[in-house]
């Protein structure tokens, strides 16, 4: 069963740090088997109070893979790259 990576990124203070994340954090989905569904495009916000400034799903091919995805050392490298650059919070559901 297909698990989603929902993350949210506000707040972004650094553009250099951020595009070092993406690239290296690229990389480390492909190494898990991941792939994006949407990253950063448009967003329509239809109900509710929640209106975060970037919004990136991505797909693994079960809650397992995600997991070792986001504990990798090859995320940590990511996420290393990111600090202090932006807010996000990040999310994996189980797929129907």
């Amino acid at each position: 069963m297909p698990a989603y990576l929902i993350a949210t990124v506000d707040d972004v203070t650094d553009q250099d740090k951020i595009v070092q994340y993406r690239q290296l954090a690229s990389e480390a989905i492909a190494q898990h088997g991941g792939k994006y569904l949407a990253r950063g495009g448009e967003t329509v916000f239809l109900e509710g109070g929640w209106e975060p400034g970037r919004v990136v799903i991505g797909e693994f091919p079960d809650m397992a893979t995600a997991k070792a995805f986001y504990h990798s050392e090859a995320y940590g490298k990511a996420l290393a790259a990111r600090q202090g650059a932006a807010t996000f919070r990040i999310l994996v559901v189980e797929g129907a």
